[in-house]
């Protein structure tokens, strides 16, 4: 099987309170939901009609088992994902403080099961045959998932999207992002990230500068979200800003993952610049209007309704 997305990288599942405005200590009731950002990401394709997969490893436990079934029941294929004995599936928690503070906290200890991602297991005929590929900076923070994700960006033919997804914690050494960031963007054709991100990976946070910096570094389409101020995406011949869609916010760490995951259903279908990023902008501001990630992932005709109707 072809698929039209392979992405590559992080899982959890997503402990999220009931109760918005409440610390993590008061929290009466909590859901439990698919995560990860790249996991997230082929849901949401999965959710605009594209067959997606996702390369990532679980603990050998329930919760592992829970990310396979809630992989089938969102139609994304789960025959990439493998377990670690030992090491237990990662959760994340989060606080939600509407409209932007929303803390997370990671259990991914002593390992978290996605870096044991190995060169020799992957399916390279598979990767090679996807359309598109999603890796993140996440996979480079460790090994041996560091030499696996570069393999992949190395062996994939036709796009490939870097997602600059950044989280100092999760690396032992936070000053070597740069490094593999740099070396990633070298083999990708698509780069995202917020700000903070490309300052890490590019060194540069006004985002005319990012984006100029981000395709002097091989990709032919940089795409810099810059919060309240909307995204700029820009390749060698043009420039696109886009202001973001107006909602009331709930919890915003779902809305990159919808974006992503928009991103590629457009770069799929061959959208121009400016179409594609205003729908993965609704998309990413539905998501951020509901409380959870993977299960709010919008589907086609809630973005055009959105589109049409902006609020």
């Amino acid at each position: 099987m072809t698929f039209d997305l392979i992405t590559m990288g992080r899982v959890s599942v997503d402990v999220y309170p009931d109760q918005v405005g409440v610390p993590l200590e008061d929290v009466e009731s909590f859901g439990r939901y698919l995560g990860g950002s790249p996991t997230n990401v082929a849901v949401a394709a999965a959710k605009h009609g594209r067959s997606a997969a996702v390369v990532t490893r679980t603990g050998d436990d329930p919760f592992g088992r829970f990310v396979h079934n809630a992989l089938k029941g969102y139609g994304v294929d789960d025959r990439f994902v493998t377990a670690v004995p030992g090491l237990p599936t990662p959760l994340a928690f989060c606080e939600i403080f509407p409209p932007d503070d929303f803390p997370l906290y990671f259990y991914r200890y002593p390992k978290a099961p996605d870096l044991e991602i190995h060169p020799h297991e992957l399916d390279l005929e598979a990767i090679r045959e996807a359309r598109i590929l999603w890796a993140t900076v996440t996979g480079l923070s460790q090994e041996p998932s560091r030499e696996a994700t570069l393999t992949a960006l190395g062996e994939h033919p036709g796009q490939t999207v870097i997602d600059l997804d950044y989280r100092p914690m999760l690396w032992a050494d936070p000053a070597e992002a740069p490094h593999w960031a740099g070396l990633a963007l070298e083999r990708a054709s698509v780069a995202v990230g917020n700000l903070d991100e490309c300052e890490v990976a590019v060194g540069e946070r006004e985002p005319h500068a990012a984006a100029r910096a981000i395709l002097a570094r091989g990709p032919e389409l940089a795409i810099v979200k810059m919060g309240p101020e909307g995204v700029l995406a820009a390749t060698a011949g043009e420039v696109v800003e886009v202001p973001p869609v107006k909602v009331d916010v709930v919890n915003g760490l779902g809305a990159g993952d919808a974006f992503g995951g928009a991103i590629c259903h457009g770069l799929l279908a061959g959208w121009d610049l400016r179409r594609l990023i205003e729908f993965a902008g609704a998309a990413g501001a539905i998501v951020a209007s509901r409380v959870a990630c993977s299960a709010a992932m919008p589907s086609p005709d809630e973005v055009e309704a959105l589109l049409e109707d902006p609020r």
